[in-house]
């Protein structure tokens, strides 16, 4: 993993999950966790609904908190809603399953699943196999790679061993260096996230400037910032292929409203 400054938000994140993956590592031994992935019911592709007939393909995000914005959605159902991002057009679902900044919890994609036939994209610090194999074994379509977090070398080998496990990745990156890194390791779905993870201001400009150097092979997902159609629009012209949205849709009145009227 690469080395992150004391004051930054990851080093904080990345502490406290190293102590659940610890508790989690002792509750189900890793053997029997990568047995459970290899055995898991096929899921639908990820890679594919983001490539669908839709002009407009929106990943409908949900999260209960936020470190920078705290609880985003009171008494928040992460079934219905996701039931609900299905019926109002979403392509897929994206969970935020960390616990501690989050509020997340890895058992709400198995039952999403039950409330949406859509694929779900895990949103969660990873740098271990053991949370690749978990992933799969909960029923995730995709897991999240964060650039910013890891060595060149592990993005590259948690990129195969997903693909190995049918799990689509989303490679998460921020700035000129990262997006090399990650198309050097092989990634094929990128994720470009307008949100700075040092001072959590959120610029457009981030995804206007990196999709220039997106090779056309592979996916643009834009992430953070996206609040109504206008930027939707600027961001096609820029050749994003899909949306990942989550703080606009959980703080509207009617998310399945507010993605409507971003579609």
């Amino acid at each position: 993993m690469k080395h992150l400054d004391r004051t930054h938000i990851l080093t904080r994140i990345v502490e406290a999950k190293r102590k659940r993956l610890q508790v989690s590592r002792t509750r189900v031994p890793e053997a029997i966790v990568k047995r459970m992935a290899e055995t898991a019911k096929p899921v639908s592709s990820f890679r594919e609904a983001l490539g669908n007939e839709q002009r407009v393909r929106i990943i409908a995000e949900v999260k209960k908190t936020s470190p920078s914005k705290g609880v985003l959605r009171e008494g928040l159902d992460p079934f219905a809603l996701a039931g609900a991002y299905m019926k109002a057009g979403a392509c897929a679902i994206s969970v935020v399953t960390e616990e501690d900044f989050f509020q997340g919890d890895l058992g709400w994609i198995n039952h999403i699943r039950s409330a949406a036939s859509l694929p779900v994209l895990r949103k969660d610090f990873v740098w271990e196999p053991f949370q690749v194999y978990e992933t799969r074994a909960a029923g995730a379509s995709a897991i999240l790679l964060i650039t910013a977090m890891l060595e060149l070398g592990e993005l590259r080998e948690l990129i195969a061993l997903s693909n190995q496990f049918e799990l689509d990745v989303l490679a998460e990156v921020h700035d000129e260096t990262e997006l090399r890194e990650a198309l050097e390791a092989g990634a094929s779905i990128i994720g470009v996230n307008n949100r700075d993870l040092k001072t959590f201001d959120v610029s457009l400009d981030t995804s206007l400037h990196l999709g220039k150097l997106i090779p056309d092979d592979r996916l643009f997902v834009v992430e953070s910032g996206i609040h109504k159609k206008d930027d939707v629009d600027l961001l096609l012209d820029a050749g994003a292929d899909a949306f990942l949205i989550g703080e606009h849709l959980l703080t509207a009145p009617d998310p399945a409203a507010a993605l409507r009227a971003l579609l």
